[in-house]
């Protein structure tokens, strides 16, 4: 079976995000001063060959932990679904 993998990747929440932070801070400008905390991370999607929906999520897993996230400032979480 054929499985698409949609994978959210962000900074860990107790560290800095100077990305966020900067577009937090620029929200005032846009007169958008309601919008804060801003957190900005990575979306990644690919599509994985598997036996099963189990299968499919150990190789997303695999792939997140080895390759895609770097676990020492980064979180990851993905969801799977049938092509």
């Amino acid at each position: 079976m054929k499985f698409k993998a949609e994978i959210d990747i962000m900074p860990h929440a107790n560290l800095l995000d100077p990305q966020g932070k900067a577009v937090s801070s620029s929200m005032g400008n846009l007169n958008l001063n309601e919008i804060s905390n801003v957190r900005i991370g990575r979306h990644i999607t690919l599509e994985v060959e598997a036996a099963d929906e189990s299968a499919a999520g150990n190789k997303v897993d695999e792939a997140c932990k080895n390759l895609l996230c770097n676990q020492i400032v980064e979180s990851y979480s993905f969801d799977l679904s049938t092509l």
